[in-house]
């Protein structure tokens, strides 16, 4: 006879194992969906007489490239410093374990990831003169951009979400938010950020591009590489702008409907949680500002100005990216004790060892 107890822990076993194995399967799928991306890519780029393309950057002017130089690197460093620090401090800290933590530190790890799709050429092709990118590295630098950045604008909206539960249904909160919800959520982020960046780069791949071969941007995007192809590209112009725009503007609806909700209720808050409520949504609405209002200008339009499209795609690769950080811990006193115990931690750390 098998004890009660025995089996109980057996069940579980068994279904974390279940639970483990899915979450490896749907890895197996990304992965294979990844490379099935490569071998079209590659069948396009033999089947294309361009193999590569010419990026004009910001600008051809010598003095000014070398000072975007100095410039954006300093703002990389900075990307990569501040967000990893969030990212380090949520991970470390015992009192940043709440919903809205877990989520901001994935949010730091997709902007670190998003500005290094881009920037790290940017800032190369500054210094040389001959800035070409292959083939199959604009297609694949275009589903980067495109999944980091559909990505982001999922969990942005699930942060918004987190703040509705948290100070509508307080009395809710940790059975609506539990951790496996938090997980299903953000999973759910990474898959559909993927199906987004799937659609955009298999509909521009499969265009025929035969030449010219300049692109006048910093990175490869869809609206450039459509005005490249050498055929008729309008009805692939409304499928990326019909997909992009339904997914900026259902989300940025959401996000509305929610903080119009978390306003409304405010008003039966007392005056110390309004003001942590809303110093909280204060800094979520800055981000989704400066993410969202260049996203739409760029994307949710059929005909495009690439001159414009560069300088506004400066904003949510770089800049957004850069103040995320600052915006996030500037009013927040927990993050910034949790920063100091950190740096106390390690200081103690550093002295030990001397």
């Amino acid at each position: 006879m098998v004890p009660g107890g025995v089996l109980g822990r057996r069940e579980v076993v068994t279904a974390a194992e279940e639970q483990t194995l899915g979450r490896w399967e749907s890895f197996q799928r990304c992965i294979d969906c990844i490379l099935y991306i490569a071998n079209q890519t590659i069948n396009m780029e033999n089947a294309s007489s361009v193999k590569e393309f010419i990026l004009l950057g910001l600008s051809e002017n010598q003095v000014i490239q070398k000072i975007c130089f100095v410039m954006f690197l300093f703002f990389y460093m900075i990307i990569m410093s501040g967000n990893l620090l969030i990212v380090v401090t949520v991970m470390s800290s015992q009192h940043l374990k709440s919903p809205m933590y877990f989520f901001l530190s994935y949010l730091s790890f997709v902007d670190i990831c998003y500005s290094s799709v881009t920037a790290p050429k940017m800032i190369a092709d500054f210094l040389i003169e001959n800035k070409t990118i292959s083939f199959v590295g604009c297609i694949m630098q275009l589903f980067g951009v495109h999944f980091f950045g559909c990505t982001e604008i999922f969990i942005l909206t699930v942060m918004a979400y987190d703040r509705y539960t948290a100070i509508c249904r307080p009395l809710h909160y940790t059975t609506l938010m539990t951790r496996r919800t938090c997980d299903r959520m953000l999973i759910c982020s990474w898959v559909g950020g993927f199906v987004h960046s799937m659609m955009q780069t298999l509909l521009t791949s499969f265009l025929p591009f035969c030449g010219p071969n300049k692109i006048d941007h910093f990175f490869c995007d869809v609206h450039p590489l459509l005005q490249l192809a050498c055929t008729d590209t309008y009805a692939v112009g409304i499928l990326v702008v019909a997909n992009s725009g339904m997914i900026a503007l259902s989300c940025f609806f959401i996000l509305v409907v929610s903080y119009i909700v978390i306003l409304v209720s405010l008003r039966r808050q007392t005056s110390e949680g309004r003001h942590k409520a809303l110093s909280t949504c204060g800094s979520h609405i800055t981000v989704v500002i400066l993410f969202f209002g260049p996203c739409t200008f760029s994307y949710i339009r059929p005909s495009s100005n690439l001159s414009e499209d560069k300088s506004v795609a400066v904003f949510y690769t770089v800049i957004t990216p850069m103040l995320n950080p600052l915006i996030y811990t500037l009013r927040n006193e927990e993050v910034k004790s949790a920063i100091k115990k950190l740096w106390s931690k390690e200081a103690g750390h550093e002295k030990g060892e001397v």
